[in-house]
């Protein structure tokens, strides 16, 4: 139970963190120092690492949250709200994530070797929203796992 816990609260706090670290401090640094084309250069670098972790961070999170209900709590009907409330906002994190991935990063990725630079900005400001509205969901999934009982 204790490595299935760890997992899950090592897979949260690097997901939410490094989005953390990308929108507090790589974004407004990049924007404030390099011109449009470095910078969607320096995102498409980002991503391209970032996101293949972001991919098993939710394999980990599944794969550890449900080990943890079913096998240390034997089921839904034995947890809290928090729990319910933590995979509801898991599950659109998810959700949400998966729409950045397969359309705007794929769309992103498109524009930028083809040299569409406005085009390709604007799929980053989608994944910038898309990632804000993640860090601020993954923040209150934290929030609730460190002030309820499960």
């Amino acid at each position: 139970m204790s490595i299935a816990f760890s997992l899950h609260l090592l897979a949260a706090a690097l997901w939410v963190g490094g989005m953390f670290f990308a929108y507090t401090a790589l974004r407004p640094v990049a924007a404030s120092l390099l011109e449009p084309s470095v910078r969607l250069a320096l995102w498409q670098q980002v991503f391209k690492r970032f996101f293949v972790w972001v991919w098993i961070f939710i394999l980990i999170l599944g794969l550890s949250g449900y080990y943890l209900i079913f096998f240390r709590f034997m089921g839904f009907s034995n947890v809290g709200a928090a729990v319910h409330i933590m995979q509801l906002v898991g599950l659109s994190m998810f959700l949400i994530y998966a729409y950045v991935y397969f359309r705007p990063y794929k769309k992103f990725k498109i524009y930028l070797s083809e040299g569409k630079l406005p085009q390709a900005a604007e799929c980053l400001n989608i994944i910038r929203k898309g990632i804000a509205t993640n860090l601020g969901l993954g923040l209150i999934t934290i929030f609730i796992a460190s002030t309820h009982r499960f």
